[in-house]
């Protein structure tokens, strides 16, 4: 190659090396943070390890069948419930007679334990007769009690992880539609138990230092806890911390870890508001809008002033996320924009501000705002405000436990009447627009014609009936007003004399759910019906 030729080509060469380079500087220039120096976020210096769902296993008998069950069991399960129940149910002393009546029936219970869960949290489960047995129908059962374990790994030595007990749910909204070949029939061999599995252990979140470092390890324990408070984190080792979940963040965990990786370790007044003006901006930008209103949350209260500078903002969204954050952080001044952002029929962000009022607000401030918005025209919008003000246990709702089994829950003045039963987590029933009354006239059968609920015309009181296989039917008498006809169907048959509760029919929840569809759709009872979505387990 020629010198004149070989010369040019390195000129050219360099030109576009210096090219690059400096369109790259260009470029870092225009990277928001590129200017600012707060050094690393706690995400960056180590791996979070979030426990994962676990699935669990188990077998347990099922109790009040009433001639339904099966004594049909594999020998192996039933030495192993023979000894369970020995240990746990001192007071079953005929164990083969108990396993082999058919008044019972050995049943599969499976379900999941949530991510980060807590000791004494509960969480639902499906259970089912045994393939092969004569059990034909589940349905009033209660499941006397159960160990769970590890998923394809039980056996009587592994580890117990959870608890299982409580009554069986099976689904008789759906099933009984008007349109039968729409929905198939309620399995009667398999059902949920609503928040019946309670977890033994703590689950704790684990931060791995990537740097096995003391030092580094302390300051970034001393920063997690100067930011979410003392106990929160605690080094068990160089290079690992453990992480409790505050209370703040209970029903918000993933929100929480989020949180703690985008703290910086290091905090600089001056660079962290440059930093603060930055994401401002991409606020308004961004179609990631949940990572940028982390980050700035992340960076505590010093960035308040910050963010109520743009709680004017023309765009909606940027408000609101402003305003969040500043209730989030205990600043007052975004209040009054999640209340006109909870108000506002075309806001997307209803429920949303609905929470963050209910979970960061003052208790007064709260209550006054949900309780207008039980006047709201919009059902979500009310029952999204109704879970807050009893979250919150506001005096405008009134709770009360039946048959130990479910919460009865109403709420007056409000221009709506609505009856709410969950199918999911904990069972309950909500009574909005209450007190309602059963209307005169009124005949209730249950669909297989056990349960009947009958207001005479002119009566004083409403006569409830049950039907029990064996036995008589049992007649008791209630008031027209639907909280007691609920009481009186499903509170237990005999309570001690010295208890607050009143004896009733004991039926199940999943049957009263079933029967209030009914009142509704038959002008028994002149209120709308919902239910919750149905618990999935695979």
């Amino acid at each position: 190659m020629k010198k004149g030729l070989k010369k040019k080509l390195v000129i050219s060469l360099l030109i576009t090396c210096t090219a690059i380079i400096s369109c790259q500087e260009q470029a870092k220039d225009k990277e928001p943070q590129s200017d600012i120096k707060l050094g690393a976020t706690i995400g960056e210096l180590s791996e979070v390890f979030i426990p994962e769902p676990i699935e669990v296993e188990g077998y347990g008998l099922m109790g009040g069948l009433r001639g339904t069950g099966s004594s049909q069991c594999p020998p192996q399960i039933r030495r192993y419930l023979q000894q369970y129940i020995l240990k746990n149910l001192p007071g079953k002393t005929n164990i083969s007679e108990l396993i082999d009546s058919a008044d019972t029936a050995v049943v599969y219970v499976c379900g999941k334990i949530p991510p980060i869960a807590a000791k004494g949290e509960n969480f639902d489960l499906k259970v089912t007769a045994l393939p092969g047995t004569e059990t034909t129908s589940l349905e009033g059962g209660i499941l006397w009690g159960a160990d769970l374990r590890t998923k394809s790994r039980f056996a009587g030595t592994s580890k117990v992880l959870a608890k299982a007990e409580g009554p069986i749910y099976i689904d008789e909204i759906d099933s009984n539609q008007k349109d039968k070949s729409a929905i198939n029939p309620a399995d009667k061999r398999s059902g949920f138990i609503l928040a019946g599995g309670k977890v033994l252990d703590d689950y704790q979140v684990i931060l791995l230092i990537r740097q096995k470092d003391y030092k580094l390890t302390s300051r970034i324990r001393d920063r997690i806890n100067e930011r979410f408070g003392y106990g929160t984190a605690k080094a068990t080792m160089p290079g690992q911390i453990n992480l409790s979940i505050p209370t703040k963040y209970k029903e918000r965990k993933q929100k929480f870890i989020s949180l703690v990786r985008a703290t910086y370790l290091t905090e600089d007044i001056s660079s962290t508001n440059q930093r603060v003006e930055q994401l401002l901006k991409l606020l308004e930008t961004s179609k990631d809008k949940d990572s940028i209103e982390i980050s700035i949350e992340a960076t505590g209260n010093i960035s308040a002033d910050k963010v109520a500078s743009v709680l004017s903002s023309a765009d909606s969204e940027v408000r609101f996320r402003a305003a969040r954050y500043l209730l989030n952080v205990g600043d007052d001044r975004g209040l009054e924009i999640l209340r006109e952002t909870a108000f506002d029929i075309t806001s997307p962000f209803r429920k949303a501000a609905i929470e963050a009022i209910g979970t960061a607000a003052r208790r007064n401030d709260a209550a006054s705002i949900l309780q207008s918005l039980m006047r709201d025209d919009d059902f979500e919008i009310r029952l999204a405000a109704f879970e807050q003000l009893s979250r919150l246990d506001d005096v405008s709702i009134t709770r009360k436990l039946i048959s130990r089994n479910f919460y009865l829950e109403e709420t007056a003045g409000t221009d709506y009447k609505n009856i709410y039963v969950s199918r999911n987590d904990r069972p309950y029933i909500i009574l909005i627009g209450g007190p309602m009354y059963c209307v005169d006239g009124s005949f209730i059968q249950s669909e297989d014609g056990n349960i009947t609920i009958n207001a005479l015309p002119g009566a004083d009181k409403v006569s409830l009936t049950r039907k029990v296989a064996g036995l008589p039917p049992i007649t008791i008498e209630s008031s027209h007003k639907l909280s007691d006809i609920i009481e009186s169907l499903c509170e237990e048959a005999t309570v001690p004399k010295d208890s607050y509760r009143k004896a009733g029919l004991n039926i199940p929840y999943s049957d009263m759910a079933e029967l209030l569809k009914q009142m509704c759709e038959k002008g028994a009872v002149p209120a709308e019906f919902r239910a919750g979505k149905l618990v999935q387990i695979d």
